[in-house]
């Protein structure tokens, strides 16, 4: 338990009252807007708030949901007794990709890399930065130098919104309640190999959510285990063992948010 104590790659949530866990948003600002309201009616000194990744793509309102969520950081924060520490953004797929995107010349096939990251999402998230993905096909095909100058140009058009940056650094891999002799719980983007320590997950807590669905037992030295995407998109799902909160926000679907003891027991549902 050391070992997760000393990185900064996982934050401990410690043993807060509740924790409000908010599903993969995927560009859709309208329904965070509604979820929000929600939880600031609920939100008390002694909660924490946990944002469990995939922010912006598929939707297109990627850049009016970084926004809102840096808008309601500061809203929560004004409340008397609230902490920056209380808040939490997971790191997920498309985040991930955001990284990707702008180191995008040190891949060993930037076409392909491209291409698959337009069609899981990409493509939503630079229509709203007024990003042109051919430009960017046709910088990866021209070479390097090409390519750098547009990752470049993609860099600056982040820049231009405000805390887009300092937002993209703050994100921890995963969250977990404090492990003592109650029940804990640990929170990630879409999943994980149960096989291995949670050091050793590296991109897995965003890429191998498909290996959730085949968990039989308690993730140890975790009781449950909470996530906010779904690939297979098959709704939420609650057991025992874990919890896929994904409604399918920026799919059509709804976004949601769960009202979680410290345990991982959920006592709310709530959905915008």
């Amino acid at each position: 338990m050391c070992t997760l104590q000393n990185d900064n790659k996982f934050r401990s949530l410690g043993t807060p009252n509740r924790i409000w866990a908010v599903s993969s948003i995927h560009g859709d600002c309208t329904r965070l807007e509604g979820l929000h309201n929600a939880i600031y009616e609920r939100i008390a000194p002694g909660d924490r708030l946990v944002y469990l990744g995939n922010y912006t793509g598929h939707g297109d309102q990627s850049r009016e949901v970084i926004d809102e969520l840096l808008i309601f950081r500061r809203a929560v924060l004004a409340i008397h007794g609230m902490r920056p520490n209380d808040i939490t953004y997971l790191r997920g797929g498309q985040e991930e990709m955001i990284h990707i995107l702008t180191q995008l010349q040190f891949c060993r096939d930037p076409v392909d890399t491209l291409l698959w990251m337009l069609g899981s999402g990409m493509s939503a998230l630079m229509k709203s930065y007024d990003i042109c993905p051919h430009e960017g096909i046709t910088a990866a095909r021209e070479g390097i130098m090409s390519l750098t100058r547009w990752t470049h140009k993609i860099k600056a058009q982040f820049r231009k919104q405000d805390g887009f940056e300092t937002f993209m650094t703050h994100h921890n891999r995963a969250a977990y309640t404090q492990i003592n002799d109650q029940k804990s719980a640990l929170f990630v983007n879409a999943g994980l190999d149960p096989n291995l320590p949670l050091e050793e997950q590296n991109d897995r807590l965003w890429w191998q959510g498909e290996s959730f669905h085949n968990m039989a037992g308690a993730y140890k030295p975790f009781d449950k285990v909470i996530r906010g995407f779904d690939p297979r998109h098959e709704g939420v799902q609650l057991n025992d063992i874990t919890a896929s909160l994904d409604g399918g926000c920026g799919f059509g679907g709804s976004l949601v948010a769960a009202g979680i003891h410290v345990s991982g027991d959920i006592f709310e549902l709530m959905e915008a």
